[in-house]
């Protein structure tokens, strides 16, 4: 009787096994294609004006490596993530871009009302995304001090996650 049972707890180890690595593998496939298109190595360009009024320069030299996040007001992920946004925004350069969310107006009074206070480029057509390879929010990319792309994420990444990201590229 125990053969028979250790018998059955090996066959079900090895089938919990590779049920697991069938999982992670699934979700690395995944995750590879939905980065297929974002940048990586040096930054694209990036300006303009954030809605506070400032002027905004990606090649302006830092000290600190840069947060860049891509967001939509639409999109329900976001709004899991814009809180964590903000919290960073505290204590690392942040700038994020609301794509295809309406005009700096509509944009600003999503802020407001979501009690939101992180720094905003607007790209109401889609034109400084695409710049970034960017086809889905969130997407968050870390930017060293010397202006080259060291992590990029796709969907939905923790406050955890983004911190490290943040910590390592120091």
């Amino acid at each position: 009787m125990k053969t028979r049972v250790k018998t059955w707890w090996a066959r079900r180890s090895v089938r919990i096994t590779f049920q697991i690595l069938l999982v992670v593998l699934v979700f690395l496939v995944v995750r590879a294609w939905t980065q297929r298109d974002l940048a990586s190595g040096i930054a694209p360009p990036l300006q303009g004006r954030l809605l506070d009024g400032s002027e905004f320069r990606l090649m302006t030299k830092r000290d600190q490596p840069l947060l860049l996040h891509f967001w939509a007001s639409w999109c329900p992920v976001c709004r899991l993530e814009q809180e964590t946004i903000d919290d960073l925004a505290q204590d690392y350069p942040v700038i994020t871009v609301a794509m295809q969310s309406g005009s700096g107006k509509e944009v600003r009074a999503f802020l407001r009302k979501q009690g939101l206070d992180f720094p905003v480029l607007n790209d109401p057509d889609g034109t400084l995304a695409q710049r970034f390879g960017v086809r889905a929010v969130p997407t968050s990319f870390v930017i060293d001090t010397d202006n080259r792309i060291v992590f990029r994420e796709a969907g939905y990444t923790t406050s955890a996650g983004l911190r490290l990201r943040l910590w390592w590229a120091r």
